[in-house]
């Protein structure tokens, strides 16, 4: 293909993931009239339709859809194998893009990589703080963390961190006129706060395990939040039984100022894991962030 065919594909895969003309422009260093001039000639060529244009939105046909999501990977790969040619250089550089909750950012990924990343100026690293799955491929990121059982098989999982327990808690105040619940069921009777995760577009179902019996529980109640750390604070404030990580709960229930209830139902799950494409190419960069972040037990 000749080259400015070429050009026209990495312009059509900008716009597309950008959905955003003025934005993929400024990520090409063109003018927004420019690209729009080289997606129509593209489309022309093709004799199809790539992208739906309104006047507030951009977004792919059916027919950009399959071309994106047929060539997108593979120019990904490109500039992965290009990117892995820094290794040749004294000093890794390039930018690492991350996805995870704002949880795992602040306990494990910041934490760990503040140690690191001052050796290493070149290295930028990008955090994206996000609940939903995120399909790290189709947004470009160069990896993303869940815990162990939720990486799909085709992803390399390397383990960041130990093995996590969440708490139901809520302020002392909460329980002055209200029974302290005994089962997981008992919750449905409470005013609990609930955690939205977007990829389902629902709320979190809260898991617990006893005895080999496993119940996952979809409470309500008056507020719900898109981040856990809301969620602890509006525990804190007396507005009902939050559920969150033990790590986050742990210095307000020494103080006081929480109370745990189900503690006997609260069961470890497999800790957090950084996942990426199994065919990705490790640059010089991501193996020094994989390093630094990889769990190493305590001897």
């Amino acid at each position: 293909m000749a080259r400015a065919n070429i050009n026209d594909l990495i312009a059509f895969i900008t716009v597309a993931r950008e959905r955003s003309f003025t934005r993929a422009a400024a990520k090409l260093g063109v003018s927004p009239s420019a690209l729009s001039h080289t997606l129509r000639g593209l489309e022309e060529r093709l004799g199809l339709r790539l992208l739906t244009r309104t006047t507030r939105s951009v977004s792919p046909t059916e027919a950009g859809e399959r071309l994106l999501h047929a060539i997108g990977p593979r120019f990904d790969e490109i500039d992965s194998e290009l990117e892995a040619l820094s290794e040749l250089r004294d000093k890794p550089s390039g930018t690492i893009r991350i996805t995870a909750t704002d949880h795992v950012i602040q306990s494990l990924l910041w934490p760990k990589l503040s140690a690191t990343l001052a050796d290493y100026p070149d290295i930028k690293v990008e955090m994206v703080s996000d609940y939903g799955l995120t399909d790290i491929v189709a947004q470009r990121f160069d990896a993303g963390v869940r815990f162990g059982e939720q990486v799909a098989k085709d992803m390399i999982s390397v383990r960041i961190g130990p093995d996590v327990r969440f708490a139901a808690v809520a302020a002392p105040s909460y329980f002055a006129d209200r029974p302290i619940p005994s089962t997981p069921q008992d919750l449905v009777q409470h005013n609990c706060l609930n955690l939205r995760l977007p990829t389902y577009g629902g709320f979190y179902a809260w898991e617990f395990e006893k005895d080999g019996k496993e119940l996952r529980v979809r409470v309500d109640g008056q507020l719900a939040f898109s981040s856990i750390y809301h969620v602890l604070d509006a525990a804190l404030a007396g507005f009902g039984i939050g559920y969150v990580a033990e790590d986050m709960a742990e210095p307000h229930l020494r103080e006081g100022r929480l109370v745990r209830v189900l503690e006997d139902w609260s069961p470890y799950w497999e800790g957090y894991h950084l996942y990426y494409p199994s065919r990705r190419q490790a640059s010089p960069a991501f193996a020094v962030v994989l390093d630094a972040l990889r769990h190493r037990a305590p001897r």
